[in-house]
């Protein structure tokens, strides 16, 4: 039988050796906190960006959008078809990339992908809005049979032209304060700072933090 001193040893190196394997076992428990995981908890409205300029115009123009492919939706007969079928595409391109950049910018899910210059990414989708509205709009004007659909969709696209063209000045001021600003007044720049920060840490004030 084993004497005290000798057990007293045996449970010594039992837990030395415990420990060397739990400290060596890959099956590690995590110690990150939950909050700086990536997923969509924790996403929250940004009604400040909505009750803004930049949210309202947004708004509107998924609703002119939207108005503007109903109407034409509606329309059972055409003859020539070329200007309701180019009409039909834009608008509803447009509903739908600048529908999912209003719920990006407004969920704030823009400053988890940092990587995306996304001031730009607003001025070219603007832009381009503005430009193929304006152009549809004309051709379907020229073209529609005097129907009240083709007459709604047409006032609803020189509507949406108007909200895209003004959503399009302020985008190009932002996207200038933003290059002439590179350390702020920019949320593409903050977030991918912010990021670059997290990386550059290292391991261990990262956990902490």
């Amino acid at each position: 039988m084993r004497n005290g001193e000798d057990l007293e040893g045996f449970d010594g190196e039992a837990s030395s050796a415990s420990m060397i394997s739990a400290a060596s076992s890959p099956y590690q428990p995590t110690t990150e906190p939950v909050s700086h995981r990536r997923g969509l908890s924790g996403l929250r409205c940004d009604r400040e960006y909505l009750r803004g300029a930049l949210g309202r115009m947004k708004v509107a123009e998924v609703v002119l959008a939207l108005a503007a492919f109903i109407c034409i939706e509606t329309i059972m007969e055409c003859s020539p078809c070329e200007g309701l079928y180019f009409f039909e595409f834009v608008s509803c391109s447009a509903l739908v990339v600048t529908g999912a950049l209003l719920l990006l910018f407004s969920l704030n899910l823009h400053t988890r992908i940092p990587q995306i210059n996304w001031n730009l990414t607003d001025l070219v989708n603007t832009g381009l809005s503005t430009f193929f509205f304006f152009i549809a709009s004309v051709v379907l004007a020229a073209l529609n049979h005097k129907t009240g659909a083709e007459i709604a969709a047409v006032v609803f696209g020189f509507l949406a032209v108007a909200v895209y063209a003004g959503n399009t000045v302020v985008a190009v001021r932002r996207w200038r304060l933003g290059r002439g600003q590179p350390g702020g007044g920019s949320d593409y720049t903050r977030a991918r700072s912010q990021a670059r920060e997290v990386l550059q840490r290292p391991e261990s004030q990262r956990l902490d933090a």
